[in-house]
C-alpha cells in the first residue's frame, strides 16, 4: 500500500518551505501577521501623538497650531530641534538613519535586518518632530516602525532572509494603509518604492498585510479619512492644456524639493548644533505668521481642497512648507516627507487652478480639482512612483472621474522632475554604476530564494588522509560531495566530487596495494572546490556575493548559531546558482 506522509507543521518545516520561491501559503500567513502588528503600531503611534498633544495643544489636537499664540508656535520648533538634536548627537552616525530611506537601505544591503537603536530613535524623532511643530508627517515613522518590527519577528523565528524581504514589504504596505485608509495605495507603494518589483508571490501577502493594517486602524479610529473630497470632475477637455502646464510647474517644484533635500553635503561644514538651530529658527519664524506650515498639515489639506484658505496662506504652504521640509532633511533632521509633500502639492495645484480660473473664467474647472491633481502629481514626481500616487488619489478622493486627468498630471510632473531637473525618486539610492541593486534582474531573482532551496544536501565529511576501506565506506551512502577537512584550522574545507573518488577507487581496485595505506584525498584527480561558509538563512544573493568576495566556487552551509553547535547542512556551488537562475528565467519567459 502507498505510504502518505503528513504535512510538516513544525517551525523547521515552515522555515524550509519559506526558503523556496513558491512558498505562497506560508508568505500569506506572514502577511496577515505583519498587517496586524503594523496596524497596532500605527494605532499606538497616533495615540501617543494625541496623548502628547493633551499636555499643551488646544483640545488635545496635535495639528491645532493655529490656535496657539504666535510666541508659542514659534518656540515649539526650537524646543523640538533641541530634543531631537541632543538625542541624535549622542548616537553614532549609523544609528541616526531612520524612515523610508533607511528601510530601503536595510532591505537592499542588509537583507531586511534592522538595528534596534534606529527603531527606538524613530519613535523619538517621529513623535517630537510632529508634536514640536516641524513640517513632518507620520507615514515615514509608521513604515520604519512596522517594517522593522515584523522583520525583527522574522529574525527572532530565524526565518530565511528571502521571507524577511516580504515581511518588510508587508510592514510598509500596512503602514501606508493604516495611515491614509488607502490599502491599494499601500500595496503599490510597497512594491513600487520599496521592493521595486512586481511578482504574484510578492503581491498576495502584501495585499493581506495592507488589508489587515487598514482593518486595525479603522477599528480604532473609524473609516473617516483625513479630508472628505467632493464629487468634482475636470469638465471640458479645454482644461487639458492648462492641466499640462500645471503639472509641468509642479514637476519643477518636485525637482526643487529633491535638490534642496539632497544638498546636505553643502551644510556638513556647519556644526550639528548650528544646523539644528537653523531649522528651528526658520520654521518658528515662518510659523509666527503662517502656522499652517507646521505639523502633518492634514487639516490644512482639508481646508485647501474645500476652498477655505486665502491666497497668501496657499502661497506660504506651497513654497514655505516645501522649503521647510526639504531644508530640515538637508540639515540632517530626518523628518517624514510623504504627508508634507501631499499638502504642498494640493496647495500648489489650488493656486494654479485659481490662476486658470482668471485666464479662462467661463471654461476652467474649479480650483479644488486642481488641488487634488496637484497632490497626486507632487507625490508621484517626488517619489517617482506614479502608480502609488494614482491609487492614493483614487482612494483619498473616492472619485473615479479624477483618474484620467490624474494620469496625465502624474506622468507630466514625473517626467519634468526626472528629465528637466535630473532628479531620481527621493528614496532611491544610486550606486556608483548608476543602477540600484534592487533594480538588477539577477539580484531580484536571487533575493527571492534562500540557500536551502538550492543547496545539495547529499554529502559526507572526511579527514584528508583515509584508508581505502574508509574511502569505500564514505561512498556507501551515495553522496554527491565529499567534504575534506584540512589539518590546519585556517585552511578552508575542500569539496571533492564523490564520483571522482569512486572512479579512482575503481581504476585502482586491482592494484596490489595495502588497504591500510593512507590515501590523500587532496591528491585524488577530479573536481575539487575551495569553499567558504555561509549561514542557512542566507538568500542566493548573499551566496552569490560571498562567492565573489571569497573568490571560491562553492559554499558550505552552516546551521546553528553557537560555534560549538554549528553543523554543515549542505553545499551550494556557483553552477547551482546559475542553473537556478537560468531555469527560473526560462520559466518566467
Amino acid at each position: 500500500m502507498p505510504r502518505f506522509s503528513l504535512p510538516d507543521f513544525s517551525l523547521d518545516g515552515f522555515r524550509r518551505q519559506l526558503a523556496n520561491v513558491d512558498a505562497l501559503p506560508q508568505l500569506c500567513v506572514l502577511g496577515v501577521v505583519s498587517g496586524l502588528i503594523t496596524g497596532g503600531l500605527m494605532v499606538a503611534f497616533r495615540l501617543l501623538l494625541t496623548l502628547g498633544a493633551l499636555a499643551f495643544m488646544p483640545d488635545g489636537n496635535p495639528e491645532a497650531f493655529e490656535q496657539l499664540p504666535p510666541w508659542g508656535r514659534a518656540l515649539l520648533p526650537l524646543l523640538a530641534v533641541t530634543l531631537i538634536g541632543l538625542w541624535l548627537w549622542r548616537q553614532p552616525v549609523a544609528n541616526r538613519k531612520i524612515g523610508v530611506a533607511h528601510v530601503i537601505e536595510r532591505l537592499t544591503y542588509h537583507q531586511g535586518r534592522f538595528p534596534l537603536r534606529n527603531w527606538i530613535t524613530q519613535w523619538w524623532v517621529g513623535l517630537i518632530s510632529v508634536l514640536g511643530g516641524l513640517s513632518a508627517g507620520r507615514e515615514g515613522p509608521a513604515i520604519h516602525l512596522g517594517a522593522a518590527a515584523v522583520s525583527g519577528l522574522g529574525q527572532r523565528l530565524k526565518l530565511p532572509h528571502n521571507s524577511l524581504r516580504v515581511l518588510v514589504a508587508c510592514g510598509t504596505a500596512a503602514a501606508i494603509s493604516a495611515s491614509f485608509h488607502t490599502p491599494i495605495a499601500g500595496v503599490i507603494f510597497a512594491m513600487e518604492v520599496v521592493m521595486m518589483e512586481y511578482t504574484i508571490v510578492g503581491f498576495m501577502p502584501v495585499i493581506l498585510a495592507s488589508t489587515m493594517g487598514a482593518v486595525v486602524a479603522q477599528l480604532v479610529f473609524g473609516t473617516e479619512r483625513a479630508f472628505q473630497a467632493t464629487d468634482v470632475a475636470l469638465g471640458s477637455l479645454v482644461n487639458l492644456p492648462w492641466l499640462v502646464v500645471c503639472a509641468l510647474v509642479i514637476g519643477l517644484l518636485a525637482g526643487l524639493f529633491v535638490r534642496v533635500a539632497r544638498s546636505g553635503h553643502r551644510l556638513e561644514r556647519l556644526p550639528w548644533g548650528v544646523r539644528c538651530a537653523l531649522v528651528g529658527l526658520v520654521v518658528g519664524g515662518v510659523a509666527w505668521w503662517y502656522p499652517q506650515v507646521q505639523g502633518m498639515g492634514y487639516d490644512t489639506l482639508a481646508l485647501t481642497l474645500s476652498g477655505g484658505l486665502p491666497l497668501d496662506v496657499l502661497l506660504a504652504v506651497a513654497i514655505g512648507k516645501l522649503l521647510l521640509t526639504a531644508g530640515a532633511v538637508a540639515c540632517g533632521i530626518p523628518v517624514s516627507i510623504i504627508g508634507p509633500v501631499l499638502v504642498v502639492g494640493a496647495a500648489a495645484g489650488t493656486l494654479l487652478g485659481l490662476l486658470g480660473a482668471q485666464l479662462m473664467p467661463s471654461l476652467a474647472a474649479g480650483p479644488e480639482i486642481y488641488g487634488m491633481l496637484g497632490m497626486a502629481a507632487m507625490m508621484g514626481a517626488v517619489l517617482q512612483a506614479p502608480l502609488a500616487a494614482l491609487m492614493a488619489l483614487l482612494e483619498l478622493t473616492s472619485n473615479p472621474n479624477i483618474i484620467l486627468p490624474g494620469m496625465l498630471a502624474v506622468v507630466v510632473a514625473g517626467l519634468t522632475s526626472r528629465q528637466l531637473c535630473r532628479c531620481d525618486g527621493f528614496f532611491i539610492s544610486v550606486t556608483r554604476h548608476g543602477m540600484h541593486p534592487l533594480q538588477q534582474p539577477l539580484m531580484q531573482a536571487l533575493s527571492r530564494v534562500s540557500v536551502p532551496a538550492v543547496m545539495e544536501r547529499s554529502l559526507v565529511r572526511s579527514a584528508r588522509l583515509v584508508t581505502r576501506d574508509q574511502a569505500r565506506a564514505l561512498l556507501e551512502a551515495n553522496p554527491v560531495w565529499v567534504l575534506i577537512e584540512r589539518s590546519s584550522a585556517d585552511k578552508p574545507l575542500l569539496a571533492l566530487k564523490a564520483a571522482d573518488l569512486a572512479r579512482w577507487l575503481l581504476e585502482h581496485d586491482e592494484e596490489s596495494a595495502d588497504d591500510s595505506a593512507l590515501l590523500d584525498l587532496v591528491e585524488i584527480p577530479g573536481q575539487r572546490l575551495d569553499m567558504a561558509p555561509i549561514h542557512l538563512q542566507a538568500t542566493l544573493t548573499e551566496a552569490f556575493d560571498r562567492l565573489n568576495d571569497k573568490a571560491v566556487d562553492a559554499l558550505y552551509v552552516e546551521h546553528g548559531h553557537r560555534p560549538k553547535n554549528k553543523r554543515i547542512s549542505g553545499i551550494i556551488t556557483r553552477d547551482a546558482i546559475e542553473r537556478h537562475y537560468r531555469f527560473s528565467d526560462s520559466s518566467n519567459g
